[in-house]
């Protein structure tokens, strides 16, 4: 297993070394699906709408990146249950190459895969507000989306420099003769604290304590390098895929009605 890692990143390639696409059939949990064109073939987006959007149209729409191992049916429903009360239509996406988008699972292709997404929502949302979040390897999506589209604000659990974790995690024990050219073959466009400083939205950012897989101290270059104002929650003691901690959700909703407020303040 060691020696097959070693080939792999002295190949160069962070797509072996950072997706875990699948495709096999999953349960949409009461989500949507629709197809986006992207390419020559389209994107795969769940489509769910929060407590307060069942009865009347979504005031408000949020476009959600899950993690490089994710799927949009797993949290589609979720996404959308966040927001409860406030009426929101979230869109949850299938990177390329995962569920039913065409791929390659290549991260070269997720930068214009999610512009594309966000630009066929605006193109529904009109008017009102876009919100994106993203977790893990989406909030470095949902960063690249925010900082050449209008967002009305941010919400990212777990933000990775990718660039940088894998330098300061991996590099180490080959003397960086490897983790160098994995770094560098990660898109600029996905590299955090290029894009972060470029963000004036809002941003609430959820902050892993125990995380196993981006330690905290690497999720604060990202809160750091953040160009908009922000509030910041600490998820304590649950891993990089362990559920949020009741206290954790509390000032989630919470940094949600500021997100609210604020997009309101400014229509």
């Amino acid at each position: 297993m060691g020696l097959l890692l070693v080939v792999i990143m002295l190949r160069g390639c962070a797509d072996n070394f950072i997706l875990f696409p699948s495709t096999q059939p999953e349960n949409a949990n009461g989500a949507k699906r629709e197809m986006i064109p992207f390419g020559k073939g389209g994107l795969e987006v769940l489509t769910a709408r929060s407590p307060g959007a069942v009865r009347r149209e979504p005031e408000a729409f949020v476009l959600c990146f899950c993690g490089n191992a994710g799927r949009a049916e797993w949290t589609a429903s979720w996404d959308a249950k966040l927001w409860k009360d406030k009426a929101v239509e979230a869109w949850t996406v299938n990177y390329p190459g995962y569920g039913a988008s065409t791929g390659p699972a290549r991260l070269a292709m997720f930068p214009g895969a999610a512009i594309a997404v966000y630009d066929q929502m605006k193109a529904r949302a009109g008017d009102r507000p876009v919100f994106v979040k993203g977790e893990s390897l989406g909030t470095t999506l949902a960063l690249h989306v925010a900082a050449n589209r209008k967002v009305a604000g941010v919400i990212l659990r777990s933000p990775v420099p990718l660039r940088r974790l894998i330098m300061g995690r991996f590099g180490w024990w080959n003397l960086w003769l490897a983790a160098v050219p994995v770094a560098m073959s990660v898109p600029m466009e996905l590299d955090t604290p290029n894009t972060a400083p470029k963000v004036k939205s809002p941003g609430v950012f959820v902050l892993t304590d125990a995380d196993e897989v981006v330690p905290v101290e690497y999720q604060r270059m990202v809160v750091d390098a953040y160009g908009g104002r922000k509030r910041l929650i600490e998820n304590s003691a649950n891993g990089h895929n362990g559920a949020l901690k009741a206290k954790a959700i509390e000032e989630l909703e919470a940094g949600l009605d500021w997100l609210w407020q604020e997009a309101r303040r400014e229509e």
